[in-house]
């Protein structure tokens, strides 16, 4: 069932039972009243009764007979019975269209103890009145059918009734009017969700100048699809840069092998093609070494971490550099620090790799081939800078070299892929830090990573 017809039947449900109740109590009240007013008419009735038998003795049933006979039309079907306290009829008055009042023993008793009665007797509503201002206490009963009121509540049923279906006829429709101007704009989020596609990804959904949940819910899905397009704009730009660098070693080595199996060679000559391949072959091993590297660090969820020590791995990374060139050379220095300071929660083969990364740029792109590297804590920061001295990065730039496979316009004619800057910044992110590059020395490059200290939790 659609939500439309839902809140239309839940609606229309609720003002109907509001309307059944409120008419319920509108005629359960007015029957209360009836009962009431009735009760106290046939009680007036019952003490002039009384009162007039005390007063004529012999000669009361003429006269009672009389102002009995007058009240017909106001109270219908009437009966009039006094008794004495034993039970025994003293007087008795039916008229043409009423039957005999039956006043059982049990009436006369209960209304010697209790004062008074008002029972329901053959459809016909009683009052008992025990009299005692006389010296023979007596018992008088008038019984009538109170039509009047019986009518008012039978007309008042009947308009309670008709307003109750009106009421959930025009709730109804109301109710699915309402449905509709309700969900209007979540079936305007569904349409324009529909129209969204991996080819589509820059349409965005009109979010409204109010501040409701659901304006809240379309912002929330127009920063995922932010998110989304930013991903998938990555990876076809991955896609292709990767592709493009694959097939250039690979292009490479099936045309030297062309033009060398044109025609007999020298050992030579074969030497120096072999050479050739071999070389292409190492750059096409390395380039898919750092793509799988890149691949590996997709999701948090694939690493294992654990409590890393900064300073050990900068120790590595410092010997390591020696081993790749003999001209690179890293210079390691220490801030005044604690030793738990060193700790950090992550992977360590990562994050050597991700370091590594950098100090080797810094070493590759600096004339001295040396790199500073500094570390130091602040405010729960494990922070590590790599400075050289080689040719600064334009501000245009800064950003742009985070993305796999770009090179600054001042790494034309050095060896390199465009994927060290990448990776690591991928891999600092997956330990909840920060890679971004320092500004302030014209004639210096500096790398800062920042890493959340294990300690400062």
């Amino acid at each position: 069932m659609k939500s439309s017809h839902k809140i239309t039947l839940l609606f229309t449900a609720l003002v109907t039972a509001i309307l059944l109740v409120v008419s319920f109590s509108v005629y359960y009240f007015n029957s209360l009243e009836r009962k009431d007013i009735f009760k106290k008419r046939l009680k007036s009735r019952a003490n002039n009764n009384a009162q007039i038998f005390t007063y004529f003795l012999d000669s009361n049933s003429a006269v009672l007979n009389r102002i009995n006979t007058s009240s017909l039309e106001s109270l219908p079907h009437k009966s009039v019975g006094i008794y004495n306290v034993r039970g025994a009829p003293l007087y008795e008055y039916n008229a043409n269209d009423a039957q005999p009042l039956s006043f059982s023993r049990a009436y006369v008793q209960q209304v010697v103890q209790e004062g008074e009665g008002f029972f329901v007797i053959d459809d016909r509503e009683v009052y008992a009145l025990h009299y005692t201002e006389d010296r023979n206490p007596i018992i008088v009963a008038v019984a009538a059918y109170d039509m009047d009121g019986w009518t008012q509540l039978k007309r008042l049923k009947q308009i309670f009734t008709a307003a109750l279906l009106m009421g959930a006829f025009i709730a109804l429709i109301t109710g699915r009017l309402f449905s509709r101007q309700l969900l209007k704009p979540v079936a305007r989020l569904i349409r324009e969700v529909n129209d969204i596609s991996s080819h589509n990804l820059s349409h965005r959904i009109y979010t409204g100048k109010t501040q409701d949940e659901l304006s809240q819910l379309a912002t929330t899905f127009n920063e995922l699809l932010d998110r989304l397009q930013e991903s998938f704009t990555s990876q076809r730009r991955f896609i292709s840069n990767a592709s493009h660098e694959l097939s250039t070693p690979l292009t490479s080595i099936s045309s030297q092998l062309q033009v060398t199996l044109q025609r007999e060679r020298s050992i030579e000559e074969y030497r120096q093609v072999m050479q050739s391949i071999q070389e292409d072959v190492v750059q096409m091993r390395q380039l898919t070494k750092s793509l799988l590297e890149i691949a590996k660090t997709g999701s948090e969820g694939s690493i294992e971490l654990n409590e890393v020590r900064i300073d050990e791995i900068l120790f590595k990374v410092v010997a390591d550099i020696k081993k790749i060139s003999l001209n690179y050379k890293a210079e390691l220095q220490f801030s005044d620090l604690e030793e738990f300071n060193f700790l950090v929660f992550g992977n360590s083969d990562l994050l050597y790799i991700s370091i590594k990364n950098i100090v080797e740029n810094g070493c590759k792109f600096s004339p001295d081939h040396v790199s500073e590297v500094s570390l130091s804590y602040k405010d729960g920061q494990v922070i590590i800078e790599v400075s050289n001295r080689g040719q600064t990065i334009p501000e245009g730039e800064r950003e742009q070299i985070f993305q796999p496979f770009y090179r600054a316009a001042s790494a034309s004619g050095i060896g390199g892929f465009g994927l060290g800057l990448a990776l690591a910044k991928r891999i600092i992110g997956l330990h909840k830090g920060a890679l971004f590059l320092k500004s302030g020395n014209p004639s210096q490059t500096t790398f800062v990573i920042q890493l959340p200290s294990y300690q400062g939790k």
